[in-house]
């Protein structure tokens, strides 16, 4: 074997050695990063005994309210409640014990039940509660898929406007869907507007103890609201008219279990039933993660971790999607990060996340010991809860303030709120990540602001506005506030100055080599950008032909290095060759001044505009 075949490969060995060792480094590196984050949750994890009776106590009070609120959830939905309270053990514990924001609560929502319900109103009644089990399944798989794809990272596109128009119109379908079984009557149509007018209709109807049951439990809500009491609030007005009704025994009012008995005990965990299975819910646990998954980052940024460590939108995606599959298995419904519920557990004195552990435990105890119980309270007090839920959830003020706002922000809110109010709950969520993209599209738009620099004696920059067009000897640099992707770029594309046809000399009487007048050269400053879309590739390529066109060019100033590499290896220089890019350097302006010295010392002398230049 020859010398160089010798040295060829001794390289080749020191480069599988060289790569063999920088695998083996980051394997390492990764390894230990694993292990510091399983220590971390493992100490996280396990409960500190200063802190055990705060969070034991603390669960309780959750746990209590969760019999009225779970149920009434169903109820929402649209099935037998005993899927809410099932949901009600299960998501808090497997919720809390992987939750980045420690003091969640993942249980049911009113909003996942809307959605629910709305997603399963196709199927026949006896049909709901198998579809029920799957689509609480499907949410918890996409919840987990969305974590693991980083999908994360897009919730702070929704914009605020469009989620309170959503959430507006949830209490609103909340209110106006529970008046007829508020009042005892029968009421028809697939919306809840068309419940509300179709009971209004025929209110000479209603059954009077029905109406007095929930009346009396709403006004129990209203004074007890104010008081030290309104921890409780939910229980004292589900208890005191049920033992009314049961004292007086009133045939006509509706109760828990008329909708199906109640199980007694525990259910075992177990697989839904295949048969149950409808490809029409797909699309519903779309509707419902998405959902979840918003609220669920409004509660993170609500009640922050009392350490001051950061809450992980990715680990509450997980956590979530694992309190979903949990509920599914014991025959729940879908769960997620309840503000309510974590706020009266933060409330009730919870140090950890045991206490929404705790809270889950305690549920199942009461599910062992007072399932037959729960079975006789009266369906309009579930009613009545949900009606003052969903009034408690309106915030006018809120809403005003996003009214006054701006065009778009209020266009958006109404949109979705209309949309809640009008269609069903998937394609309203369709309609307000459509508003939210358009009006990410038009802010992006409104946004864009261009200035011209003009070089200073002082060796400064001084903004002054974009001339109009530009002609023979001109230098004009410009620079670029906002975003430069879709309309952004055409935005830019209608404030780039005119391009003036030649003939028209400079006032400094500058030429080129063959004496002609110097065309004018444009610098766009792009410092700070990490990406150049096609669109703005696509503006500035034809500006650049409109330049060169009147012997012009255009020059992109402060790349970064990563741009001008890529700029190279997609062939951009070839493709757009009349356009020079400049490389951003470490001084602030420094690559801008290249290009401005570029067009003065090789083309051109740059017109004055009452300044020196460069």
């Amino acid at each position: 074997m020859s010398s160089a075949d010798d040295e060829g490969s001794g390289a080749a060995d020191d480069g599988q050695e060289s790569a063999a060792s920088g695998f083996a480094r980051l394997y390492r590196r990764r390894m230990r990063r694993s292990k510091r984050i399983a220590l971390r949750w493992a100490g996280d994890m396990r409960p500190r005994r200063k802190h055990f009776r705060s969070d034991l106590v603390a669960g309780l009070p959750g746990a209590i309210s969760s019999v009225p609120d779970g149920m009434a959830a169903s109820v929402l939905a649209g099935v037998n409640p005993a899927h809410g309270l099932y949901a009600s053990f299960a998501g808090p514990i497997a919720g809390g014990l992987t939750s980045s924001t420690r003091l969640m609560v993942v249980t049911t929502t009113s909003a996942a039940a809307l959605a629910a319900g709305s997603s399963l109103a196709a199927l026949p009644s006896e049909e709901r509660s198998g579809g029920m089990i799957w689509l609480t399944l499907m949410a918890g798989l996409l919840m987990l898929g969305a974590a693991a794809l980083k999908l994360s990272r897009y919730i702070r596109f929704v914009s605020y406007s469009v989620m309170l128009g959503f959430l507006t119109g949830v209490a609103v379908n909340m209110i106006l869907g529970q008046i007829p079984d508020l009042v005892g009557l029968e009421a028809d149509g697939n919306l809840a507007l068309t419940k509300a007018l179709n009971a209004a209709l025929n209110i000479a109807d209603l059954d009077g103890a029905t109406a007095i049951a929930g009346m009396a439990a709403l006004l129990i809500l209203i004074v007890l609201a104010r008081t030290r009491a309104a921890v409780m609030s939910s229980l004292v007005a589900l208890l005191l008219p049920t033992l009314g009704v049961l004292w007086f025994g009133s045939a006509g009012v509706a109760k828990v279990k008329d909708g199906g008995a109640l199980p007694h005990g525990l259910p075992v965990p177990g697989f839904p039933d295949a048969s149950s299975f409808d490809p029409s819910l797909i699309l519903g646990a779309v509707s419902v993660a998405a959902i979840i998954l918003v609220q669920g980052a409004g509660v993170a940024e609500a009640v922050p971790n009392t350490d001051g460590s950061r809450s992980s939108t990715r680990q509450d995606f997980t956590a979530q999607g694992f309190g979903n599959i949990a509920s599914a298995f014991v025959g729940g419904q879908p769960v997620g990060g309840s503000v309510g519920q974590t706020a009266l557990n933060v409330t009730a004195g919870a140090r950890t996340r045991w206490a929404g552990i705790w809270s889950g435990g305690w549920m199942a105890i009461i599910l062992i010991s007072l399932s037959q119980v729960v079975g006789e309270v009266a369906m309009p007090t579930l009613a009545a809860i949900l009606v003052f839920a969903g009034w408690s959830t309106i915030h006018p003020g809120e809403i005003v303030t996003v009214a006054r706002a701006g065009t778009i922000p209020a266009v958006a809110m109404t949109a979705t709120f209309t949309a809640v109010i009008f269609l069903p709950i998937a394609t309203a969520v369709g309609v307000g990540v459509i508003a939210s993209i358009v009006m990410q599209l038009n802010q992006e738009t409104l946004d864009l602001r261009v200035v011209r620099l003009s070089p200073t004696t002082d060796g400064a920059m001084r903004e002054a506005p974009v001339p109009v067009r530009v002609g023979d000897g001109d230098v004009v640099v410009l620079n670029i506030y906002g975003s430069l992707f879709y309309a952004g770029a055409r935005t830019l594309q209608r404030r780039l100055p005119r391009v003036e046809a030649p003939g028209h000399p400079a006032p400094d009487g500058s030429r080129t080599g063959s004496g002609q007048p110097a065309g004018p050269v444009v610098i766009l400053r792009l410092r700070g950008r990490t990406t150049l879309g096609a669109t703005f590739l696509k503006v500035v390529g034809d500006y650049a032909h409109a330049l060169a066109a009147v012997r012009g060019e255009l020059y992109l100033a402060g790349l970064e290095p990563e741009l001008v590499d890529r700029w190279e290896q997609r062939q951009l220089a070839s493709s757009l060759a009349n356009i020079r890019v400049f490389e951003a350097r470490p001084r602030l302006g420094a690559s801008t001044r290249d290009a401005l010295a570029t067009a003065t010392s090789h083309r051109l002398t740059p017109r004055g505009d009452g300044d020196s230049a460069a």
